[in-house]
C-alpha cells in the first residue's frame, strides 16, 4: 500500500520559540491572531494582565467555530467576563500555553477546520 499525504490548503505555523512564531515567511515577535482562512493580524496586547473584552471581540468577529488561545509561556485562563463575545456567538475557546496552541492550530487547520489561534507573545 502506498501512502500519500492529504493536500493542506491552510497555511501552518512553521516554527516557534519562547516569544516568537514563524508563519509563512513572516516571523512574529509580538502577539498575533492567525485564522485558518489565511487572515492574520497583530493582536495589540503585550501582557496577559492587559487583556480586555475588546481583544476577544476581535476574535469573535472572525466567526470561526473555535478559537485557540495561547496564553504565553504558561497556562493561564482568561476570566469569563472577557469571553462574553465568544460565548454569545457560541464560538468555542480552548486555552493552552502558546507552544501547545501552535501545534493544536496546525492539526485542526490541516483537517480543514475553520479555526483561529490567538497567540499572546510576551516580551
Amino acid at each position: 500500500m502506498k501512502f500519500h499525504p492529504d493536500p493542506v490548503s491552510a497555511q501552518s505555523i512553521q516554527s516557534y520559540g519562547a516569544n516568537w512564531v514563524q508563519f509563512g515567511d513572516t516571523r512574529f515577535d509580538h502577539s498575533v491572531v492567525i485564522a485558518s482562512n489565511g487572515e492574520r493580524f497583530d493582536w495589540n496586547c503585550c501582557r496577559f494582565e492587559d487583556l480586555t473584552p475588546a481583544h476577544f471581540e476581535q476574535l469573535a468577529a472572525l466567526q470561526t467555530e473555535l478559537v485557540i488561545f495561547g496564553s504565553g509561556a504558561r497556562l493561564r485562563f482568561p476570566a469569563a467576563s472577557l469571553l462574553q463575545s465568544l460565548i454569545g456567538q457560541q464560538i468555542g475557546i480552548e486555552t493552552m500555553d502558546t507552544q501547545a496552541a501552535c501545534r493544536t492550530y496546525n492539526v485542526l487547520a490541516s483537517e480543514g477546520r475553520h479555526v483561529a489561534v490567538a497567540l499572546l507573545l510576551e516580551n
